[in-house]
């Protein structure tokens, strides 16, 4: 069976061709979706937004565009998004997005990171979970810190495998060096990203742990 999670970075890829090439951007498509507490085949997802980078006017971001279409949709400004996300029992909220999302931006705009955890205010569920395809590359800002700002947020996030150098070529498709950022982007990819499945994660949690290991902890 397919990965559901492939298949979503799949639309992500879509969605971020759609977007003009600049010299002074990534190209990236999100996908935001409510998820039923442990589908793990993704049979129950609905679908709230999407978008993509520029999608909007200004120098937009994919994730900051996916978040604005949801608000605009339901009547709100943007920066009060997070008080019309739904927040269901037995459901969460999840984004897949092509790029790991931007912890920092040099245009002085809120990154993608903070925008995601500005969902979780004041006791609100949020975004609980980030899907990506590749940690973004140095080109404009050094080293990501995405990643690191989710984790100390609370929400899980998780590298699915498979797309990297497609991902890649859509998004410096307008940079003058467009094929050294990708070869070198792809040999920095870190391998020590933990990148199991749910399921596998989910069977891993769920199995009786060994008992010699539990005897000699008790020793």
């Amino acid at each position: 069976m397919p990965s559901p999670h492939l298949q979503y970075l799949k639309q992500c890829l879509s969605l971020a061709e759609k977007s003009p090439p600049r010299p002074t951007n990534f190209r990236v498509g999100a996908i935001l979706l409510s998820r039923r507490d442990g589908d793990l085949h993704c049979e129950d997802d609905h679908v709230l937004s999407t978008g993509y980078t520029m999608e909007l006017a200004g120098n937009t971001h994919a994730e900051q565009c996916c978040l604005a279409n949801y608000a605009a949709a339901h009547g709100v400004a943007d920066d009060r998004v997070a008080e019309v996300l739904p927040s269901e029992p037995g459901r969460k909220l999840v984004m897949y997005v092509t790029m790991e999302p931007c912890g920092k931006r040099l245009s002085g705009n809120a990154p993608c990171v903070q925008r995601l955890i500005s969902t979780r205010a004041a006791g609100r569920e949020g975004i609980q979970k980030v899907y990506f395809g590749v940690k973004e590359p140095g080109t404009f800002v050094g080293q990501s810190e995405g990643c690191q700002k989710l984790t100390a947020a609370g929400i899980e996030w998780r590298v699915v495998q498979g797309l990297e150098r497609q991902i890649l070529e859509v998004a410096v498709a307008g940079h003058e060096n467009r094929e050294e950022e990708v070869l070198s982007a792809l040999s920095h990819i870190e391998t020590n990203l933990e990148d199991i499945s749910d399921e596998e994660r989910q069977r891993q949690a769920q199995r009786s742990r060994n008992p010699k290991k539990r005897m000699m902890e008790t020793v």
